[in-house]
This record gives structure tokens, sequence and C-alpha cells, in this order.
């Protein structure tokens, strides 16, 4: 992960609003009525994509979970979610 860049200071408004930089903005990928997600870490806020976010902590809820259910490696994951599909189409 690379440091930290300040872009830009944005100020906050009467209501709490702030206005995105447009490099900010670009950065991100959002438009006009685009969600973004604020999440509070330590001394920091970091804004990103809400799904990506959410990818994330599903991943790291997920960590080990493999393993606790006897799966070996990840081919035994992928080949178990395989015929589970395989099963569904059937059905």
């Amino acid at each position: 992960m690379s440091a930290p860049v300040l872009l830009e200071v944005a100020k906050v408004m009467a209501k709490g609003q702030i206005t995105l930089p447009r490099d900010i903005r670009q950065k991100l990928s959002v438009e006009t009525g685009d969600r973004v997600a604020l999440i509070w870490d330590t001394d920091r806020v970091v804004m990103m994509n809400p799904a990506l976010y959410a990818m994330r902590m599903l991943q790291a809820e997920m960590v080990g979970k493999a393993e606790e259910a006897g799966f070996p490696d990840e081919d035994s994951v992928t080949d178990y979610v395989t015929e589970m599909r395989r099963e569904a189409r059937r059905a």
C-alpha cells in the first residue's frame, strides 16, 4: 500500500456537508447521487465504495472458515462450490 497523499482540503458547511474535490470524485469514480462509505479508523476517516467495503468485511470475517469446515485447500473449496452449483441446477 502506498503512502497517503493529501490531495485537497474540503470545508465543512453548516449542515455538515462537504464538497468532494473533482480529483477525489474521479479517483473514487463517484457521480451525483452515488453513495460512499465513511469508515472511522482510529484517528482518521476513510472514504470508499460501499460494495468494496462490504466485500472486505466479508473477506475478513471468512478468514480461517474453510479450514474450520474441513477444507484442506482452495481447490477443495472451489470443487465443493462447483458441485453445489451442479446440484442446484439439477433440482
